[in-house]
């Protein structure tokens, strides 16, 4: 391969990983929902406070990414 290749996938690679660091940093003033959109019943504070932005409970944010991984 040329080098102004290499160097051309090696930028095309950090930008990606750029972006998906991005995109899991969390927003710190994002609002949370104060009941979970899965079962509906309420987020706990302590919840809301470490995960800002957060729209379900635990439980069922947990049985989501379970979920997630399964369907990979």
């Amino acid at each position: 391969m040329k080098p102004d290749t290499i160097d051309a996938a090696n930028e095309l690679v950090q930008q990606r990983l750029d972006q998906a660091i991005q995109a899991h940093r969390i927003d710190r003033n994002a609002v949370s929902a104060t009941h979970c959109e899965e079962c509906g019943d309420e987020i706990e504070e302590a919840r809301r406070r470490a995960m800002p932005g957060c729209r379900m409970c635990a439980d069922c944010q947990a049985d989501a990414e379970k979920r997630g991984k399964h369907q990979r």
